[in-house]
């Protein structure tokens, strides 16, 4: 599942003294998250004494917490000793704000160089400046991990969402439209489908609203059926449904019997099975990527290129791979955890390794100034040779 909103970054951690029933709420919400992971995380090793040591260091600590700030800091500790992404805690009241008027900022931005700048809108390549300290901080924190360029972007966001008329400034693409599913908080889905060159072309910010973005799919590929090649841009996109992605798959692989990679659960394992599909595109297919694609991107990206129906043309990925669901806890708030482990067609764990492109190119400050996407350009150049 898609990594969770910015808004998630900063939202309040701190509250009032907590009363007798919402600290048993609150242990409640402790034995369900420990419980949890012991009874469906993929390694049944877990289900043994050394999580029940983790149980037993951090339940005292939750019976002293004395408030619910300190009760979700316990509970991140806690799952933060698996090393995985995709555990995490949702503070309740950011469901009802997501829903009433908290909006991500519309502002699409990479850290090049060490300077965050634009990559999309009306003042793209222009570096946003006051952000040498977040840079820094973040960038010593994640130095050495595939989540390095996500977490950078996102702690820029997060600063300049303090700042409304600065973030004014680097619009970037739409936010598009509202759309939920399960337990996920409202999340913004937009679509992008036209020709570059001679060229199809689909950029999407999530994998989310399967109708619309399927329907788009359908129309773009009967409108390109003579084109040479088709480009999916999924740099930023850092996944959704992930089962979405064996059916974007199905527009590109036409015989039967192929999948994108396997899931691992506690129980039996899920193939990523694809499904032919009409219209079908047997053309050149490249694929955009960057340091913020994760999760279900990676799994398309990464299994189209281990089958070598596609060529993946960018920079690293965020190796954000876990599938993941959100269930609701006693006190109101979420619990985002991992149901399986994922590996790709070729046997390559993505979480933690993410994917890497067969043509890097990173975005560049001046091209981008001036008007050029490198990496756009390096995919049409494959294209368009012989």
């Amino acid at each position: 599942m898609r990594l969770l909103s910015l808004f998630l970054a900063t939202a309040s951690l701190f509250g009032a003294t907590l009363t007798p029933e919402q600290r048993q709420k609150n242990l409640d919400s402790f034995e369900f998250v420990w419980s949890t992971i012991k009874d469906k995380h993929w390694d049944a090793s877990l289900d043994g004494p050394q999580w029940k040591a983790v149980h037993d260091e951090f339940l005292p600590q939750m019976r002293k917490a004395e408030s619910i700030g300190d009760v979700r800091d316990i509970l991140r500790q806690m799952i933060s000793r698996l090393h995985l992404t995709h555990y995490n805690i949702i503070p309740g009241d950011v469901y009802s704000d997501l829903q009433e008027t908290a909006k991500p900022i519309d502002v699409d931005v990479r850290v090049v160089g060490g300077k965050p700048i634009a990559v999309s809108g009306k003042n793209a390549g222009k570096e946003i400046a006051g952000m040498d300290d977040v840079v820094a901080r973040v960038d010593k924190q994640y130095k050495d991990s595939t989540l390095r360029d996500m977490m950078l972007a996102r702690a820029v966001k997060a600063k300049l969402s303090e700042e409304p008329a600065k973030a004014q400034e680097f619009e970037g693409h739409p936010l598009g439209e509202p759309v939920t599913f399960g337990n996920l908080p409202t999340q913004y889905f937009w679509i992008e489908s036209k020709h570059v060159g001679d060229a199809g072309y689909i950029a999407f910010d999530i994998f989310l609203d399967p109708p619309k973005l399927f329907s788009t799919f359908d129309k773009a590929l009967a409108d390109c059926a003579k084109c040479p090649g088709f480009i999916i841009d999924i740099r930023g996109n850092s996944g959704g449904i992930g089962g979405m992605a064996m059916g974007i798959a199905g527009y590109f692989v036409d015989e039967g019997n192929k999948q994108l990679g396997t899931m691992f659960t506690r129980g039996v394992p899920l193939k990523f099975a694809i499904n032919p599909r009409n219209p079908h595109f047997n053309g050149k297919l490249a694929i955009l990527v960057d340091g913020l694609s994760a999760s279900t991107s990676e799994i398309l990206a990464g299994g189209l290129q281990d089958l070598h129906r596609a060529r993946i043309f960018g920079t690293h990925t965020a190796g954000a791979a876990l599938p993941s669901v959100i269930e609701r806890l006693p006190n109101g708030d979420g619990f985002q955890y991992a149901i399986a482990n994922y590996i790709s067609q070729s046997g390559k764990t993505l979480e933690g390794n993410g994917v890497t492109p067969d043509v890097e190119v990173s975005p560049d400050a001046q091209a981008l100034r001036s008007g050029h996407d490198l990496v756009l350009e390096a995919a049409l150049k494959w294209i368009q040779a012989k």
